[in-house]
């Protein structure tokens, strides 16, 4: 009886310990999901990246060793390792069985009865749903209305890469360079969201390839911060100006060193990117290189607790800490 008493306390810490490890597992993980268009912001877009995996390794290695520690314990004391095996396994299930419910889009209706009003018509460009779209139009509803940001849905759907809708939204008069309150067109939001057949469709209808938001970006700035290599090469193949620098100062290479897309910066190089150029900080991409070389070098010999929350913020300019361009 105490044995039995024993093996479920053993297994609800194991399941409080695991649904705890997934919670972290999540919170770590949002930060490279898509972020919803009223939350994005630019300067976050800019400077937002990855840790140094040196850096985490150190940071990391007390949190496993201590969980590791707890959990074979209590494993040990009640001979419950199946348990933890079959808990794994459950959850494992029940997380994909949650994923595809959730990446199953809701059903379109055969027909649309009634008015379509505005937040709905800028719904249905997000979730795809063209007979929405459809309906709002035939009833003279403009192509060019748009949220309180004045994001249209246009931005919404070349974001989520619906090309049916855009060409709709597109024959239907919507404007293809409509700038929402950030100063962004739709040609930023399909590179926010990896779509080359949508930069190349807006591209074929007129949009400028060239246009800046507020930070002063173009859709290259926007390509290379989000990591899309295909997007990058086809802007580079059109003969943009590629070291056209933002509101920091910064060009496309700054962007690609400090967020480590070595991709892109061997991309970037090969197609003559001014390695010497320099920002308004007066550095150059090598000098951002440098800078996270004496600043990771610094947090791997000091690993204080405090290191965590101010992170790698050894420049002194207010900036993010750039990432290493790894070895080739």
């Amino acid at each position: 009886m105490a044995s039995s008493e024993a093996v479920q306390r053993a297994t609800a810490l194991i399941e409080e310990r695991l649904a705890q490890e997934e919670e972290n597992e999540k919170l770590r993980g949002a930060t490279h999901q898509k972020l919803p268009m009223e939350m994005l912001k630019l300067e976050d877009e800019k400077h937002h990246r990855p840790q140094s995996p040196d850096l985490q390794k150190v940071k990391g290695q007390e949190r496993v060793r201590k969980t590791s520690l707890d959990l074979r314990r209590e494993i040990i004391d009640v001979g419950g390792i199946q348990n933890l095996i079959q808990l794994r396994k459950k959850r494992k299930q029940k997380k994909r069985e949650a994923l595809a419910a959730s990446q199953e889009p809701p059903p379109e209706p055969e027909e649309i009865t009634g008015p379509v009003d505005e937040e709905t018509f800028l719904k249905a460009a997000v979730e795809g749903k063209m007979k929405v779209i459809e309906k709002f139009l035939a009833d003279g509803g403009s192509p060019d209305t748009c949220d309180q940001f004045r994001r249209t849905a246009l931005h919404r759907a070349s974001l989520e890469g619906h090309m049916e809708i855009l060409e709709k939204l597109l024959e239907s008069g919507a404007t293809v360079d409509f700038q929402d309150r950030l100063d962004c067109t739709a040609m930023h939001w399909a590179c926010r969201g990896g779509h080359l057949e949508v930069v190349k469709l807006l591209q074929s209808r007129g949009a400028d390839t060239s246009v800046r938001d507020k930070l002063l970006s173009t859709p290259l700035h926007v390509a290379v911060r989000t990591g899309h290599v295909e997007i990058v090469e086809h802007f580079l193949s059109l003969g943009l100006d590629i070291n056209a620098k933002d509101r920091e100062g910064d060009s496309a290479l700054h962007d690609a060193v400090r967020l480590n897309r070595y991709k892109i910066i061997k991309l970037l190089l090969l197609h003559g990117a001014d390695m010497m150029t320099k920002n308004l900080a007066g550095k150059t991409p090598t000098d951002l290189v440098q800078l996270w070389q004496a600043d990771t070098r610094h947090a791997l010999e000091h690993p204080e607790p405090e290191s965590e929350q101010n992170g790698l913020e050894g420049s002194g300019s207010g900036r993010a800490t750039p990432q290493p361009v790894p070895a080739q």
